[in-house]
This record gives structure tokens, C-alpha cells and sequence, in this order.
């Protein structure tokens, strides 16, 4: 993997979505890197870490990932959020808060979970791949813009940023694809031990409206936000509020848990 770390103060470490790398939450670092240490992650297979073969396995990356940037808040967008939101539960002394930002616990539709998107969604999306590569990342990115009051800003983003670190490995995707289609952590959200934010855009197309409120139900010490006018990318259109969000939540965790992060 790959992490690059700007800033000073408290740890807080940042994992991209599905196709993406690190560069992405340049509005955040914009915003946030005068107060924290940001490290921003690539995972295996994208952005600087292409041509790491590692498996996107959660559970072995969140604990090679807690190795390398202890003692930090961990902040998951979308799939990103997998990987966060293991780390916190396998890694709760080393992972002093968690914020998932337009990631769910459960990504598609069941019986019991009405939270989600259609059960074929991403096995078409990896079906696509093989077709039309490069054509099938920028739709993906055309759903994760849609539904934003500021969309074609934020899709023109997208697309400027996406590939400025060359192309994900195609076997990341695939595997990626599998996670959001198959993983399901609601049965251990009530056993997560430390706090957590969940910040959800109303406008989403890829996570409804109600399953992080509905993830943050259930989960102990959680605290949910909804940002009305944001889609999928909340921190690209609604900047401001995201980071505000996030400075507020690592500001009320307890002393302990945030001066420890900055011990050398």
C-alpha cells in the first residue's frame, strides 16, 4: 500500500472508495491539514499502489494498516469504510474513532435490509469491465456524482482526479466489486467499541437515505449526519460541512484517546 502523510496534530487516516486512490480527499486535506495528520491511503491495486498484488482482504489489511498508522481516528468513504470500519472492530485500543462517510455495513438490498441497491448492481458493473474498461469507471463515477446538488461539479472532479494516478488494476476492481456485493458487518456494528460518525448524503444513489442512520441505530456510541443536498461524494460538494463534521467529532473524543495519537 501506499500513504502519504501531509499535515500536523492528531492521526486521522483516509481510505478511498472503490476505483479511487488517496488524491480524492484533497478537499479535506485542504481543509483539515492546518489541525491533523493526514494520511491518505492507497490500497493495493490503485492510484501509487497499482501494481501491489496484495488481496483486498478487510481483515488482513486493517491490521497491516493499524501496524503502519496507530493511534489514529480512521475516516472510510464507500468501500474505504470496510476497511475502516474492520480496523476499529478487530483493532478498538489502537483505533481512537471511526467516520464513515457514504459507507454502509451492507451495500445491497435483502429480506431484512431495505438499505441498499439492487442485488445485480455490482455483478454488472464487473461483467462491464471486460466489455469497456475505462468506459465502465467513468459511469460509476456519473452514479456516484448523481443525485448531488452540486453533480457536475463534483462528476467533473471525479473524472480530473480519477485516473491522474493511472488506471486501477483491473483484479482490484473485481475484487472490490466482490466486497460490495457480499459483505455484510451489521451482526458486529453493536459490538464496535469505539465512537463513531456516520456522515450520509440524502441524495445518494449508491447508500439510501436511511441505511446509515439505520447502521448508526445500531451501533453503540454512534452519532449519524445527514447532509441534504449531497450524493455519494459528500466531502467534494459539501467540503465545509463534511470537514466541520469531522473536526468536531475527533474534538469531543476524550483527551486520552486524542493527545496518545500525537505522542511521537
Amino acid at each position: 500500500m501506499y500513504i502519504e502523510t501531509r499535515g500536523h496534530g492528531p492521526a486521522l487516516a483516509l481510505i478511498h472508495g472503490w476505483a479511487m486512490h488517496g488524491g480524492l480527499f484533497a478537499p479535506l486535506v485542504e481543509r483539515l491539514q492546518d489541525r491533523y495528520t493526514l494520511h491518505l491511503i492507497d490500497l493495493p491495486g490503485h492510484g501509487r499502489a497499482h501494481a501491489d498484488t496484495t488481496p483486498l482482504v478487510p481483515e488482513t489489511l486493517a491490521a497491516q494498516l493499524v501496524a503502519r498508522v496507530p493511534d489514529a481516528v480512521w475516516l472510510g468513504w464507500s468501500l474505504g469504510g470496510q476497511f475502516a470500519l474492520r480496523a476499529a472492530l478487530d483493532f478498538p485500543e489502537e483505533v481512537r474513532g471511526l467516520v464513515m462517510i457514504a459507507s454502509s455495513p451492507r451495500f445491497v438490498t435483502d429480506a431484512n435490509w431495505p438499505h441498499g441497491v439492487k442485488p445485480s448492481l455490482f455483478g454488472d458493473f464487473g461483467k462491464a469491465l471486460g466489455r469497456d474498461f475505462r468506459g465502465t469507471l467513468e459511469g460509476f463515477l456519473a452514479l456516484e456524482a448523481l443525485g448531488s446538488s452540486y453533480a457536475q461539479e463534483e462528476l467533473r472532479s471525479l473524472k480530473a482526479q480519477a485516473f491522474e494516478r493511472g488506471e486501477p488494476a483491473p483484479r482490484a476492481l473485481q475484487e472490490g466489486l466482490v466486497l460490495l456485493d457480499r459483505l455484510d458487518l451489521r451482526d458486529e456494528l453493536p459490538h464496535l467499541r469505539v465512537p463513531s460518525l456516520w456522515i450520509s448524503g440524502r441524495r445518494d444513489r449508491l447508500i439510501p437515505a436511511g441505511a446509515m442512520p439505520a447502521a448508526a441505530a445500531m451501533t453503540p456510541g454512534a452519532r449519524s449526519v445527514v447532509i441534504a443536498n449531497a450524493g455519494h461524494a459528500p466531502f467534494l460538494g459539501a467540503a465545509d460541512e463534511v470537514a466541520a463534521q469531522i473536526d468536531a467529532f475527533v474534538r469531543e473524543l476524550p483527551t486520552a484517546q486524542v493527545a496518545r495519537s500525537v505522542l511521537p
